[in-house]
């Protein structure tokens, strides 16, 4: 069955980085585009960052871009999410995802906290 697992969660000062990690397994990672969501508390959970199968077409949330970098490792069924310039307001759990067979998989998620 589908497994995403996310890693790299932190607590984090402003202005800091971080470097998310998502292993899948359960499909064929290379033929999948991929995406990185948020939900913050009290708030609806967004779409962050979008990758391609081959990972040559990527996108990013407006608030995100400059500071965030989506890649993604094909050998390795993982990809990645490149936080830098953290600000308080990137606070919440992070869920990789995948869309298949037109379900939405996702995994548990990785806690960020952006505080001084």
């Amino acid at each position: 069955q589908v497994q995403l697992v996310e890693s790299g969660g932190a607590l984090v000062q402003p202005g800091g980085s971080l470097r998310l990690s998502c292993a899948a397994s359960g499909f064929t990672f290379s033929s999948y585009d991929m995406r990185w969501y948020r939900q913050a508390p009290r708030k609806e959970r967004e779409l962050v960052a979008y990758i391609s199968n081959t990972g040559g077409s990527t996108n990013y949330v407006d608030s995100v871009k400059g500071r965030f970098t989506i890649s993604r490792d094909n050998a390795k069924n993982a990809v990645y999410l490149q936080m830098n310039s953290l600000k308080p307001e990137d606070t919440a759990v992070y869920y990789c995802n995948v869309l298949r067979y037109r379900t939405n998989y996702w995994g548990t998620g990785t806690l960020v906290t952006v505080s001084s």
